[in-house]
């Protein structure tokens, strides 16, 4: 839409008052917060001189006015400006202003980009509604003495039709982020049932905060760390998210409201605000933002937030919402992590902590695939040498300690890369990926090194077997070769060991 011409004559009264009709059968008409307030500058301009021109919506509750249009010499401007209510005379007294000369010394705003070429005069008007004080507009001039009470009253009159009409907007827009909340709650509540990946459903909960607060950023924060008040972002979106991996301490007032008091908060500048850390800050844009705790289990599992780009943007009811949105978003979180903690339960062998033999399939199935475009794999097969005698002999109990006390050096051995698998009874498996047979025999030392020095293995006199094969393109057709290959040689070697005691005793 293109900007209103600035109108530097005056129009009879009638001409006026007729005007005024007009301008309150567009207001009332117009429904859309931004057409609206380009209509209330474009009305105004056509009856009175406003060369500069801004309107303020005042939030009693913080006492917090902000501009929410601005136009100079009829080219509008984005702007991010906030003040006290109260400082305001217009919003104190709720009494309209007119000032002909020397406005940079009683105004609050006064428009202009130099100091030598700014506004000289104004008048200003509270919008009423109901009683309540919803803003303030105010049209300016870079002459002196340009307004007359005639034009203050006629402001004053358009000031009252746009209190009605910017009251219906914020009503029409609050029905619609209403309508829109359970639509959003409904998808993250059929995500309750359908969607199993925590990583899905933390996606589903951005996307609901984006829609529902028609916010420019959101992100999911899960607390790590020993006490659980290290924040790390698993989840973000908008035209202003933060980077997924940033992580801080949740700490001071800010750690105190979110994760003890469990409240929801409301930051009101980011950039200034002693409540977020230095850290988190650096990739902030100028803004506001707020927050709301994740209770999954009884225990705050994470954050919920949305930014905004304008500061001083949330209040109550926003925050409200956010709380309503996080609550859903818990529940499915909730599920999803119950579901992948079953699934992780299903492919782990609960003796000894490792990869069960199913995870050690599934594992298999994608280094297989890897390894015929060329990727050297080496299979190492671990036998625990006459196990069954330590069951039979000194009982289960003991078995039980030596199973895990055998599983814990592979594991530590095991670079982070690899595989090392239970693949049954007292047989493990490590899947050596990137490694040819030197790097893996260098592996096999360290962990017959840790065998011989280890406080339950070598108490018992545990010896372990291991056989060693590499994966072939030209003579393997799958992993269940390479297997069968370091099977073989760790019954070579079983078989050669054993030749030698036969021999030493005969």
């Amino acid at each position: 839409m293109p900007p209103p011409e600035v109108r530097t004559g005056q129009s009879s009264v009638a001409e006026r008052y007729r005007v005024l009709l007009d301008t309150g059968r567009t207001l009332t008409g117009t429904l859309s917060s931004e057409d609206l307030f380009s209509a209330i500058h474009r009305e105004t301009a056509s009856v009175l001189e406003a060369s500069g021109f801004y309107i303020s919506l005042y939030d009693q509750g913080r006492d917090i006015a902000t501009i929410v249009y601005y136009a100079d010499r009829g080219e509008t401007k984005r702007v991010d400006v906030s003040y006290r209510g109260s400082d305001s005379e217009v919003i104190r007294t709720r009494a309209p202003s007119l000032v002909n000369q020397d406005l940079g010394a009683v105004s609050l705003l006064v428009l202009g980009a130099e100091d030598t070429d700014v506004t000289r005069s104004a008048i200003s008007a509270p919008m009423i509604h109901k009683g309540r004080i919803v803003g303030a507009i105010s049209a300016q001039s870079y002459e002196v003495g340009t307004y007359s009470d005639d034009d203050l009253a006629l402001l004053r009159g358009i000031a009252d039709l746009a209190a009605v009409a910017i009251d219906n907007s914020l009503q029409f827009a609050e029905l619609q982020r209403r309508k829109r909340e359970p639509e959003q709650s409904e998808e993250i509540g059929r995500a309750l049932t359908s969607e199993l990946d925590p990583k899905e459903v933390l996606g589903k909960v951005i996307t609901a905060v984006l829609d529902v607060l028609d916010v420019d950023g959101s992100s999911v924060w899960l607390c790590e760390g020993p006490t659980g008040s290290l924040g790390r972002i698993a989840e973000a979106g908008g035209e202003v998210a933060l980077p997924v991996g940033l992580t801080w301490e949740l700490g001071g007032d800010l750690g105190e409201k979110l994760l003890q008091m469990r409240k929801p908060i409301i930051i009101d500048d980011l950039k200034t605000s002693p409540l977020v850390p230095d850290s988190v800050r650096e990739h902030l844009y100028a803004g506001s933002g707020m927050g709301a705790p994740l209770i999954v289990a009884g225990s705050v599992a994470g954050i919920l937030t949305a930014g905004s780009r304008k500061p001083r943007n949330f209040d109550a009811d926003d925050a409200a919402v956010l709380q309503r949105l996080a609550s859903q978003a818990s529940v499915a979180l909730e599920n999803a992590r119950l579901h992948s903690n079953l699934q992780a339960l299903s492919l782990t062998d609960p003796l000894t902590g490792l990869p069960n033999r199913r995870r050690l399939q599934i594992h298999l199935e994608k280094e297989v695939a890897a390894a015929r475009r060329g990727r050297n794999i080496v299979i190492v097969v671990f036998d625990i040498d006459d196990f069954k005698r330590y069951n039979d002999t000194l009982g289960h109990l003991v078995g039980d300690d030596i199973l895990p006390a055998f599983a814990q050096i592979l594991d530590d051995e095991n670079r982070a890369m690899n595989l090392v698998a239970r693949y049954g009874g007292d047989e493990f498996v490590s899947v050596l990926s990137v490694t040819h047979m030197d790097g893996a025999r260098l592996y096999v030392d360290r962990v017959s090194d840790r065998i011989d020095n280890d406080p339950i293995m070598g108490q018992h006199g545990v010896a372990v077997s291991m056989g060693l094969a590499e994966f072939y393109r030209a003579s393997m057709k799958s992993m269940g070769d390479v297997i069968q290959a370091a099977d073989m040689d760790m019954y070579s070697v079983k078989a050669q060991r054993s030749h030698m005691r036969g021999a030493a005793s005969g």
